[in-house]
């Protein structure tokens, strides 16, 4: 059994021997670890989310500004 991929990284860079053997011995450890995976991956799911969500509101409101725009434009030409 392998470790998962977000254990991989800095902050346990030190620790790395200790992860392996007590992710691989102590069950408590591996839960621990695995609920912390978890989250990881959880939040950069929900940063992409959010990323993704802000561009759709910048294009949403642009759009608005646009569309503001013509009607102003249309009222004003057509009044």
């Amino acid at each position: 059994m392998s470790l998962p991929d977000q254990l991989y990284n800095m902050k346990f860079a030190e620790y790395f021997d200790s992860i392996r053997k007590m992710y691989l011995m102590d069950e408590k450890f591996k839960d621990i670890c695995d609920n912390y995976c978890n989250n990881v991956v959880n939040g950069e799911n929900y940063r992409k989310k959010k990323e993704k969500n802000f561009l759709k509101e910048q294009e949403c409101e642009n759009l608005s500004k646009e569309l503001e725009e013509e009607i102003l434009f249309y009222i004003v030409r057509n009044s």
